[in-house]
């Protein structure tokens, strides 16, 4: 698995459609990032207890600025990996979210992100 950092930048996802990421040049898979509410520490902790509430979620890696989970479906026990990046510099929260498995995911990480950007952006 390419999980992780490499000069602020998260892995590259390939040009298949069972991923999304805020730091891709490949339009089918770009997301905006999430814009930082207050600072990092904040920002991260709003983003931990968004996930801690979803199902079938895991905390495997923690880091300063960087999280990684795995999400297991339900049905058949595929895993997603979830990452995020606190980039201060851009104060945004970049992510990849990626199946583990598969050239096509029916949308779910698409999905998964628009659910956690939309839960992070509520007051």
């Amino acid at each position: 698995m390419n999980l992780g950092l490499t000069n602020g930048q998260l892995q590259p996802v390939e040009d298949k459609p069972n991923s999304v990421s805020s730091q891709t040049v490949l339009q089918r898979n770009y997301m905006d990032p999430i814009p930082y509410t207050g600072n990092r520490l904040q920002s991260r902790g709003k983003i931990k207890a968004i996930l801690t509430n979803m199902k079938r979620i895991e905390l495997v890696e923690e880091q300063d600025k960087y999280l990684h989970y795995v999400v297991t479906s339900k049905v058949f026990k595929f895993k997603d990996d979830v990452e995020f990046y606190f980039d201060d510099s851009n104060q945004v929260i970049q992510f990849r979210s990626k199946s583990r498995v598969g050239y096509t995911d029916f949308g779910v990480n698409r999905k998964r992100m628009k659910k956690i950007t939309d839960a992070y952006k509520r007051p």
